[in-house]
């Protein structure tokens, strides 16, 4: 009687190795580092490591260690002295074409990365750094989106010949288009009709003059709004890069709100210049009859081209007249070009975007088409103790493709050296402007020594309820009391290892819901051995007492855990970041803590009493 078969202690024991395996990370602590990865464009390779290595030589700084791989650049040091040095050495020494960023480096030994055992994350309150919450002007975006389909009647009812008094969008939204007269007002609104199913388009009379009020449908306007949202957030994403932050975070709110978080970073300033930074893109034809290597050493551009430079440095002439620009792009994505099986990117147009295109390469097939990128900059820096901002414009030549056939609505470049480059082009395409304003609502800088204090106190908290939960279970309960002290630290490990497998974020308020969980992981087992001591009260056997304890106390078990994990799962739902961190460790400690406060106590109690007869329950 109350003996488990083997398979139940084999299976508690791989649970616990791999619980182990996988916390272990989280106590070799971390290495202050520079993490050094590459901007458009470029690679980091052997030849950067080198630069580096010999950059950091000549300064006399010895690294800990140098990491190259996944291409990226980690270098680790053995303080954050050194580590601040050493990176502004490097961001000198490479210049804007990389990103250099401060880092904290997991110290775990190879065998563990081997195993893809990493450590948690650490969240903005922990390590310090900038939060911002941003709105972003869904109205905005729907005006803007009306505005196009203004710029496209006109071009479209010009090219069928119907005549019009005025197209305005309205200031209470829509658009109105004024007629002579209402047959021409009919035509055209069978044109739009044909060429914009999903618009609403009503015929109606203003002082006895016929007009035509189309309004954008419920559900196009939710289209455009989540378009905007997700296009802001790619661009947020990608300039985020410019700050040099290892493990940043930006990631919907809401429906119409953006956090971002960035570990590591004190200058708040320089975060706003950054995240408000505008940038376009433009399409033009190559002017292939031209030297750009004469016109960038004599200085004198040919008439009617501009020079600019592609990513690796080459100087390349371009027509003067723009095909398109990047604001009729509306989706753009990676793939593989079905004739060559080369890397591709697949680009989208709105409407007049696509006549533009239509019209820009129907008489230029055969000949080269560049991508041009442009950013504007704003750089923040100090000149005689007062800051000056400094606005910088930077373009450059991303992408020349042939063009093979008249070009569309949809159309592909080809010609990228890699499936990286297509991805990272794509992305650039998509990200280029800002598809709606965006406003910094709330803003909050936590101070890395304030970071360092919230994890000293929070590792207090936990250590001291944890030691105070053990001595009270040891001394009240005896054996069984030691045998809820093992099945609480399984749980504590197999919590810290499920949370770094899942490589989550920890909090503060994470940290309280493993304080929490740590009081009520004892919870069952204090039933459990409640109701064994009742059962042995009323002149039951032993063993009879301890599989009457853990069968009889399982329901009420079941039921308090399950009300607490689904106030978990509500917070989660409807909570904001923090309270949803807390939500995370709360749940997944009552997860585990259920399975080691039953079955775990329960594999202890039955080697040690198990299928023995008149022994003494010391409990």
């Amino acid at each position: 009687m109350n003996q488990y078969p083997l398979w139940k202690y084999l299976l508690l024991g791989v649970v616990l190795v791999v619980g182990l395996l996988y916390a272990l990370p989280n106590f070799y602590g971390e290495d202050p580092a520079v993490q050094i990865s590459a901007a458009r464009g470029e690679q980091v390779d052997a030849a950067i490591q080198d630069k580096v290595e010999q950059t950091l030589r000549e300064a006399g700084i010895t690294p800990k260690s140098v990491e190259l791989g996944d291409g990226r650049l980690l270098v680790r040091f053995n303080d954050t002295e050194t580590q601040l040095k050493a990176a502004d050495l490097v961001r000198s020494a490479l210049g804007r074409n990389f990103v250099v960023a401060l880092n904290l480096a997991s110290a775990e030994p190879g065998w563990l990365e081997a195993l893809n055992a990493k450590p948690m994350y650490l969240g903005l309150d922990l390590r310090g750094g900038v939060h911002f919450l941003m709105e972003v002007d869904m109205d905005a975006a729907v005006t803007q989106a009306e505005q196009r389909y203004v710029e496209e009647f006109r071009a479209l009812l010009r090219s069928k010949k119907l005549r019009y008094v005025t197209i305005q969008r309205e200031k209470r939204g829509g658009i109105r288009i004024l007629f002579r007269d209402p047959e021409t007002r009919d035509k055209a609104q069978d044109v739009l009709h044909e060429e914009y199913r999903d618009l609403e388009i009503e015929p109606a009379e203003d002082d006895g003059k016929p007009v035509l009020r189309i309004t954008l449908s419920e559900a196009e306007q939710r289209e455009i709004r989540k378009f905007a949202l997700q296009q802001n957030i790619t661009t947020l994403r990608n300039r985020v890069n410019e700050l040099g932050v290892a493990e940043p975070v930006i990631q919907q709110q809401g429906e119409n709100r953006i956090v971002v978080q960035l570990p590591g970073v004190q200058d708040t300033a320089r975060a706003k210049d950054i995240l408000g930074a505008t940038a376009t893109l433009e399409f033009r034809l190559v002017a292939e009859d031209k030297d750009p290597r004469e016109a960038e050493e004599t200085g004198r551009v040919p008439a009617g081209t501009v020079l600019y430079h592609e990513r690796n440095g080459q100087p390349v002439l371009l027509k003067r007249r723009v095909l398109l620009t990047g604001d009729y792009i509306t989706d753009a994505s990676s793939g593989f070009d079905r004739d060559t099986g080369g890397p591709a990117v697949f680009i989208t147009l709105d409407g007049k975007g696509a006549r533009l295109m239509r019209n820009g390469t129907k008489d230029n097939v055969g000949k080269l088409m560049a991508v041009v990128f442009i950013e504007n900059k704003v750089h923040t820096r100090l000149v005689d103790g007062e800051v000056v901002k400094e606005k910088e414009e930077v373009r450059e030549v991303i992408n020349i493709a042939r063009i093979r056939e008249q070009l569309g609505k949809r159309f592909q470049i080809t010609g990228l050296d890699s499936p990286e480059e297509a991805r990272d082009l794509a992305l650039l395409l998509r990200a280029g402007a800002l598809a709606a304003p965006i406003e910094i609502i709330e803003e909050r800088t936590v101070g890395p020594s304030l970071g360092r204090d919230n994890i000293e106190r929070g590792f207090n908290s936990v250590m001291i309820g944890f030691a105070l939960v053990l001595v009270f279970m040891a001394l009240y309960y005896r054996v069984f009391g030691l045998f809820a002290d093992i099945a609480l630290t399984v749980n504590l490990i197999l919590l810290i290892a499920i949370l770094s497998l899942l490589q989550a974020t920890l909090t503060l308020p994470g940290i309280a819901g493993i304080v929490l969980t740590v009081g009520m992981a004892v919870d069952a087992n204090v039933l459990i051995f409640e109701r064994i001591r009742e059962e042995l009260r009323v002149g039951n056997s032993p063993q009879a007492a301890i599989h009457s304890g853990y069968e009889k106390a399982f329901s009420t078990i079941a039921d308090a855990n399950i009300t607490t994990l689904i106030a978990a799962v509500v917070l989660f739902s409807f909570g904001t970041g923090p309270i949803k961190g807390f939500a995370v460790t709360l749940s997944i400690g009552i997860l585990t803590s259920m399975f080691t406060a039953i079955m775990g106590t329960r594999a202890l109690v039955n080697l040690t009493y198990g299928g023995r007869r008149g022994v003494k329950l010391a409990i």
